[in-house]
C-alpha cells in the first residue's frame, strides 16, 4: 500500500513523498530509519483528503493555536481514563488522534506522539504548543518524575473543570447587568427616535406653548435622528480605543483591575474569583510536588485581575528572601485575613496543599453568593431605570396635550 508523508529531517527540513508499505506503522518505521520525523501521513488512494470545507486544514501554525479549555479538559480526562485501564501513554495519544475531529489539535496530538517515539518526554513536546498553560506541564512533568502520569492527568482535568465553571460563573454574573443596561438604551433609542417625532406635528399644528421637558426631549429626538450616524462612529471609536488600550497599556490594565475590585457588588466576584482560582492552583500544584516558587508564579500567570497578580508577585519576592508566605501575604489588604491565617495553619503543620484547597473551596462557594447578590440587586435597580425612563417620556408626551385642550377652548370662544 501507498502512503503519502510529511517529514522533517535531522536539518529541520520539511520533506514530502510518498512510500510503499503494508501498513501505516511500517512505513513510519521505515521512514524513521531514514532519519524523517513524521509530521503527518495518510494513505495515497486519498481516504483522508478533505470532502468538505469543515475537514479542510485551516488550523495554520499549531504551535501558535490556542487550545480551548474544553478539549483540554476532554483530552485530560481520557488521558487519565486510559492509562488507568492499563494503556500506555503512546496507545493512548494514538486512540485520541483517532477520535479527534478538529483537525489542528490532530497535527498537534501527532506531533507529540511522535516525540514520544523518538525518546521525548510529554512534558517536553508539550512546551512546543502555546496552547498548553504552563501549569498543565509542571503538573505533567512532575507526574512523569513520580511515575503517577494518570493522577497527573487528573489534577490537570481538575484544574481545567474548576476553571471552566468559574469563568462561567463570571460571565454569567456579569451577563445580566449588561443585557439590562443595553435594554435601557434601546428603549431611549425607540423612544426617542420614534415615538416621540410621531407627536410632534400634531403638537405643532395647535400651535401651543412646549413644557421645557418636552421641548429638550424633542430636541434629544431631533439630534438622535440626524445624527445617528455620528453616535455610531463616536461609539465606535470608544470602543476601539478601549480594546486598543487594554492589549497595549500596562497602565490601562493595571487602571482597569483596580477599578473592577472598587465596584459595589462588582469588585467582590472579580477578587473572590481570582482568589480562587490562585488557591486551586497552589493547592494542586503543591500536592503536585512542584517547589513553592514556581507553583507561586504559575499560579501568579493564570490570576486574571492584573492588580492581584502584581500582588500575588509582591508575595513570591518576599518568599524567595525567606519570609513566609503568610507573613507575606499580611502586607497586602486583597488577601482575606482567614486566607493569611489557613496558610499559616497550612505552612505550619505542613499541609499548606490542604489549607488552600478549603480556602479555593470558600472563595468559589462566596463568588457565588457575590454574583447572586449582584442579581437580585439589578433587578429592582433597572426597573426602577426602566420606569423612570419611560415615565419620563410619557409625561413628557401627556403635558401639551393641557395646553392643547387651552387652546382649543380659546378657538372655540372666540368663534
Amino acid at each position: 500500500m501507498k502512503y503519502k508523508y510529511v517529514a522533517m529531517n535531522a536539518r529541520n527540513q520539511k520533506k514530502e513523498g510518498a512510500i510503499e508499505a503494508e501498513t501505516q506503522n511500517q512505513a513510519v518505521s521505515i521512514l524513521r530509519e531514514k532519519g524523517l520525523i513524521v509530521q503527518e501521513i495518510t494513505e495515497a488512494g486519498g481516504s483522508d483528503a478533505p470532502t468538505s470545507i469543515w475537514q479542510m486544514d485551516l488550523s495554520g501554525d499549531v504551535h501558535n493555536k490556542k487550545i480551548a479549555k474544553k478539549t483540554l479538559l476532554m483530552l485530560f480526562n481520557q488521558l487519565g481514563m486510559m492509562m488507568k485501564a492499563g494503556i500506555n501513554l503512546s496507545m493512548s495519544m494514538q486512540i485520541m488522534i483517532d477520535s479527534e475531529k478538529d483537525v489542528g489539535m490532530v497535527k498537534i496530538l501527532r506531533e507529540i506522539n511522535e516525540n514520544l517515539y523518538n525518546g521525548f518526554t510529554l512534558s517536553q513536546s508539550m512546551k512546543n504548543f502555546v496552547g498548553f498553560p504552563g501549569v498543565y506541564i509542571s503538573i505533567v512533568e512532575a507526574g512523569e518524575a513520580n511515575g503517577r502520569l494518570d493522577s497527573a492527568f487528573e489534577q490537570c482535568a481538575l484544574i481545567c473543570k474548576k476553571d471552566i465553571a468559574l469563568s462561567g460563573k463570571l460571565k454569567s454574573a456579569f451577563t445580566y447587568p449588561i443585557f439590562l443596561i443595553v435594554l435601557v438604551v434601546a428603549l431611549v433609542i425607540i423612544l426617542c427616535g420614534f415615538v416621540l417625532p410621531t407627536f410632534k406635528d400634531t403638537y405643532a399644528s395647535f400651535g401651543a406653548e412646549l413644557p421645557g421637558l418636552t421641548v429638550a426631549l424633542m430636541g434629544f429626538s431631533d439630534v438622535l435622528l440626524g445624527y445617528w450616524w455620528l453616535f455610531i462612529i463616536i461609539a465606535g471609536v470608544i470602543a476601539f480605543a478601549f480594546i486598543t488600550l487594554k492589549k497595549s497599556s500596562e497602565e490601562f490594565q493595571m487602571f482597569l483591575a483596580k477599578v473592577s475590585l472598587k465596584i459595589p457588588l462588582v469588585g467582590p466576584i472579580v477578587r473572590q474569583g481570582a482568589l480562587a482560582r490562585f488557591c486551586r492552583l497552589m493547592s494542586t500544584l503543591t500536592d503536585a510536588g512542584i517547589p513553592i516558587h514556581k507553583s507561586m508564579a504559575l499560579a501568579r500567570d493564570a490570576v486574571p485581575n492584573m492588580f492581584v497578580k502584581q500582588e500575588v508577585q509582591a508575595v513570591l519576592d518576599d518568599v524567595q528572601i525567606g519570609v513566609t508566605i503568610n507573613e507575606a501575604m499580611a502586607k497586602h489588604t486583597v488577601f482575606d485575613a482567614i486566607l493569611v491565617s489557613m496558610v499559616r495553619v497550612g505552612e505550619e503543620s505542613g499541609m499548606l496543599g490542604d489549607s488552600l484547597f478549603k480556602m479555593a473551596e470558600l472563595f468559589e462557594e462566596q463568588s457565588d453568593e457575590s454574583t447572586q447578590k449582584l442579581t437580585d440587586a439589578m433587578t429592582p435597580i433597572m426597573t426602577v431605570v426602566i420606569g423612570v425612563v419611560v415615565g419620563t417620556v410619557v409625561v413628557a408626551m401627556i403635558m401639551p396635550m393641557f395646553g392643547m385642550y387651552s387652546v382649543i377652548g380659546e378657538t372655540t370662544g372666540t368663534s
